[in-house]
């Protein structure tokens, strides 16, 4: 996990320690440094500002040792989280009955999975989830979601191939006001995200629901994608937080960065493995430490 980008960072600090003192050759290293965050998935423009700060902090005086360089780096980025806040989808499921969840994504990124996962954590903290089926065009969709339901006891609410995807989820969120479930979890079409009819729906469903959170889910893998795509839903839609998947198999290490910076919203959770635990909540301090040495 981040393994490619924490080498980008072990080799700059080596690197940039022998020469901070003198500054002789550090602009040709911080920019070799640029270049190469944005080969391991990092938004331009946020490696831009990474070695702008860099430049900035060494010429105030702030950084002459390897340990307060390491100490600028982490802070430098952990602002970039910082700024786009956090986001407690359990605690504030709390104070809603039911709360209601919509989930973005294009096809293939492990949306329905995650929301079975999420489903799951919710029930494993107490709560009684309903999964909301309102992918109602795509062949088998509503089957892999009922299917992902048995394995975990957690009821899915479906309706007929065809029909429209906001009346469904609707009547999936009066039903569960009835029955007693606090919990909505709402799947949504994936087809590309430059689908115009998509995006109507997208926010047809969302006018209609009023859900407390919009969760946009990317697969890490897809690298810069995951960041356009991030970009065009909440743009399109509006997006609360984000969720990235396939994160256990992601050596670059920069989407979580550049969607962060590239939207301002938060990354709350990240899926680390195949099993229904297998999606942890995003810990800021945690991917420092992953993705850069210590002093």
């Amino acid at each position: 996990m981040f393994k490619r980008i924490r080498k980008v960072f072990t080799r700059f600090i080596e690197k940039a320690s022998k020469v901070i003192t003198s500054r002789e050759n550090l602009e040709e290293i911080i920019e070799e440094f640029k270049l190469e965050l944005v080969s391991n998935d990092v938004a331009y423009e946020a490696a831009e500002e990474i070695a702008d700060k860099l430049l900035e902090a060494v010429g105030k005086g702030e950084v002459k040792s390897r340990g307060e360089l390491v100490e600028k780096l982490r802070l430098i980025i952990k602002s970039f989280f910082e700024k786009a806040g956090s986001l407690d989808i359990f605690g504030e499921a709390l104070r809603h009955n039911p709360y209601k969840l919509v989930f973005l994504g294009v096809n293939g990124v492990g949306k329905t999975t995650t929301i079975a996962k999420l489903a799951y954590l919710y029930r494993l903290k107490g709560f009684k989830p309903l999964m909301v089926a309102a992918d109602t065009f795509r062949a088998g969709a509503q089957e892999q979601l009922r299917l992902h339901g048995e394995r975990i006891g957690i009821p899915v609410f479906t309706g007929k191939y065809g029909s429209d995807p906001a009346a469904l989820a609707y009547d999936a969120v009066r039903y569960a006001e009835n029955r007693g479930y606090n919990v909505v979890l709402i799947d949504t079409a994936g087809r590309m995200h430059t689908d115009v009819d998509l995006v109507n729906e997208l926010r047809k469903i969302v006018r209609v629901v009023k859900p407390h959170r919009k969760i946009l889910v990317v697969d890490a893998l897809t690298g810069n994608d995951a960041v356009e795509q991030a970009r065009f839903f909440d743009e399109a839609v509006g997006v609360d937080a984000v969720i990235v998947t396939k994160v256990d198999a992601y050596e670059q290490g920069g989407v979580p960065l550049s969607i962060v910076y590239s939207i301002g919203k938060p990354v709350i959770m990240i899926g680390v493995g195949q099993d229904y635990k297998d999606l942890k909540e995003f810990i800021i301090d945690e991917f420092l430490d992953k993705i850069i040495p210590e002093k």
